[in-house]
């Protein structure tokens, strides 16, 4: 049984810090401009940081540095045909539809343009748009709708225009 603090049980305080933390991390991607890549929230010594364009944005409190967080690599090769990946920007669930029903973000056959976004990738209850870097006809889709992802894997193959 969790200990009591005040009268509170001490997993319903958990849970209530956990609600407010999403709460406020959502509205706070839905306040910045472009697309966000990364968002890292810690409760114990309050650590936020965000990360899109390739650039992060940290507060923390005055500390020794963290390592820096490798950024996400650009696109490359599929293969030796000359295709190009779309890769996942973070560990997460990707999603090729905005909503359960909804028709995808983009189809094999599709063109595609830079700043498109072709998916999502869900991590910590946080939707993160997946974007095309460069022109593209869509070839391959290559993860399946509702799959676990790791950090740079190749979601959706693109053949360069």
């Amino acid at each position: 049984m969790p200990t009591e603090t005040g009268g509170v049980p001490v997993t319903h305080e958990v849970d209530t810090v956990l609600a407010g933390l999403r709460r406020h991390a959502r509205q706070l991607v839905a306040e910045v401009a472009g697309p966000v890549r990364r968002v890292r929230l810690r409760s114990g010594d309050t650590v936020l940081e965000i990360e899109w364009h390739g650039i992060a944005a940290a507060v923390e409190p005055a500390r020794a540095p963290e390592p820096a967080v490798p950024t996400p690599r650009p696109q490359r090769p599929a293969a030796a045909t000359g295709r190009v990946a779309v890769r996942s920007p973070i560990v997460g669930t990707f999603y090729r539809a905005p909503e359960p029903g909804a028709a995808p973000f983009v189809r094999v056959g599709d063109l595609v343009r830079p700043g498109q976004v072709v998916g999502i990738v869900e991590a910590m209850k946080l939707m993160n748009e997946v974007t095309a870097e460069r022109a593209g006809r869509v070839v391959e889709i290559l993860v399946d709708d509702g799959r676990p992802v790791e950090y740079d894997q190749p979601l959706v193959a693109l053949d360069p225009v």
